[in-house]
C-alpha cells in the first residue's frame, strides 16, 4: 500500500519545523544560560514568540497527522506519528522549562536593581543631610523590621496550630483503635470491666476494714 502525498507533504511540513524549532531553541537556551544581562529587547522577544508560535503549529500538523492515522492508516505510519508527538512534547516541555527559568532570573534582578537603588538613594540623603529623608528611611527600616517581626511571630503560630492539630489527630487516632479493639474483642472488654469492678470491690473492702479498725482502736482508747 503506498503511503498518499497528503501524508508525505504532512511529514515533510513536520520536519520543516522541527527543523527551524531546534534552531530557535538553541538560540533561546544560550540566551537563557547568559550569564550577563536577562533584560528582555525587541530581538528576544521576537524569538520567544516565533518558538511559541512554531510549536503551536506543529502542534496543529501533528493533530491532522492523527486525524490521518485514525481513519485507518498502517502500523508503520502510526509509528511515525508517535515520534513526531514525542519531539512536539520534549520541545514543548522545554521551552516551558527555560522560560520559566528566564523569568526567575527577570525577576530576581529586578529585585536586586530595586534594593541598589534604595541603597544609592539612602547615601545620597545621607550625603546632603535631608532630615526629612533620614526620617522617611527611618521609618521605612523601622516598619521592615515590625513586618519581619510580624512575619515570625506569625511563622510560630503556625507552627503551633500544626503541632495541636497534629496532637489532636493522634489522640483521636488511639481513641479509634482502642474503640475498634474492643467492638473486636468484647471479651478483652468484658475482662477489662470485670477488673474495674474487682479493684473498685477492693478498695470499698479496705476502706471499711480500715474504718472499722480505727472505730475500734478509738473504742479501746476511751476504755482504757
Amino acid at each position: 500500500m503506498d503511503v498518499p502525498s497528503s501524508w508525505d507533504a504532512l511529514r515533510k511540513q513536520a520536519r520543516k519545523l522541527e527543523a527551524q524549532l531546534d534552531e530557535q531553541m538553541n538560540s533561546y537556551r544560550k540566551f537563557v544560560s547568559a550569564k550577563g544581562s536577562v533584560k528582555f529587547d525587541a530581538a528576544d522577544n521576537d524569538l520567544e514568540s516565533g518558538i511559541d508560535r512554531l510549536l503551536k503549529q506543529l502542534q496543529q500538523v501533528n493533530l491532522q497527522m492523527q486525524a490521518w492515522v485514525s481513519s485507518g492508516g498502517s502500523e508503520m505510519v502510526s509509528h511515525t506519528l508517535t515520534r513526531h508527538q514525542e519531539i512536539l512534547q520534549d520541545l514543548t516541555q522545554e521551552f516551558y522549562r527555560l522560560r520559566s527559568s528566564l523569568r526567575a532570573k527577570q525577576e530576581h534582578a529586578s529585585l536586586l536593581e530595586d534594593f541598589r537603588e534604595f541603597d544609592r538613594t539612602r547615601v545620597d540623603l545621607e550625603a546632603g543631610g535631608d532630615s526629612a529623608g533620614n526620617a522617611l528611611l527611618k521609618e521605612h527600616a523601622s516598619v521592615s523590621r515590625s513586618t519581619g517581626q510580624m512575619d515570625t511571630v506569625i511563622s510560630q503560630a503556625q507552627a503551633t496550630l500544626g503541632a495541636l492539630v497534629l496532637q489532636r489527630s493522634t489522640f483521636g487516632g488511639i481513641n479509634s483503635k482502642l474503640s475498634n479493639i474492643g467492638s473486636r474483642l468484647p471479651t478483652v472488654s468484658h475482662i477489662l470491666s470485670a477488673i474495674k469492678r474487682k479493684k473498685s470491690m477492693d478498695t470499698i473492702i479496705l476502706s471499711l476494714v480500715a474504718s472499722v479498725c480505727t472505730f475500734l482502736i478509738f473504742i479501746y482508747w476511751l476504755t482504757k
